[in-house]
């Protein structure tokens, strides 16, 4: 199973992202963590990267999906994977596709987690951290950033949804409830609560 992951700041993408990918038995791939390994590894494509990011400029399109389709041919994602975080905008999109067909793949499924904004503003801005034995908020946390952060997916990432429904790929998620009860709604749009069922979206 090869899906992709969509969901704003706060949809809670990287929880369900593990545990979606456990149950399927697939690495769960954020470009967070290719980034990081690619730079730490030192590999080319980290080392370019890395140039764009110690600028402060964000690493080119073509830089990103190189890594991802890197990834992507390795070993444990041969029989599938959960991609988190990638990608963020159509271009992106239409280069992933080119470089699964590469490898002789095809994205399966695209889920999308959907939250009220309220709900998600309400979420975030609610987080704390404890410093010096205070908790105080992160300012990337405060309502106004919360809000411009949101504003921000709907510009850039918010078009992907039109884009994977398009290609009849696209599943929306009810993110609203435990953890457990979004899981069960994610793995019955990907058909995959009974092995044996095929799905029913």
């Amino acid at each position: 199973m090869r899906v992709v992951l969509l969901g704003p700041p706060g949809a809670g993408k990287g929880t369900q992202a593990q545990v979606i990918a456990q149950r399927l038995g697939v690495p769960a791939i954020s470009t967070g963590d290719i980034f990081r390994a690619n730079v730490s590894g030192q590999t080319e494509l980290g080392e370019k990267a890395k140039a764009y990011m110690d600028a402060g400029d964000l690493v080119p399109d073509e830089i990103t999906v190189a890594m991802v389709k890197d990834r992507l041919a390795e070993p444990d994602a041969k029989s599938g994977f959960l991609l988190d975080g990638f990608p963020r905008t159509i271009a992106q999109a239409e280069q992933l596709r080119e470089s699964l067909g590469e490898l002789g793949h095809s994205l399966d499924r695209v889920l999308e987690l959907v939250v009220d904004e309220e709900e998600l503003v309400r979420r975030l801005s609610g987080r704390r951290m404890l410093v010096d034995g205070e908790m105080i908020q992160r300012d990337d946390d405060k309502p106004e950033t919360v809000r411009h952060r949101l504003q921000v997916y709907r510009e850039q990432t918010e078009p992907l949804s039109g884009f994977y429904e398009s290609a009849g790929q696209l599943s929306r998620i009810d993110a609203i409830g435990e953890v457990e009860e979004v899981t069960a709604r994610a793995m019955t749009a990907l058909g995959a609560d009974d092995p044996g069922q095929p799905s029913t979206d």
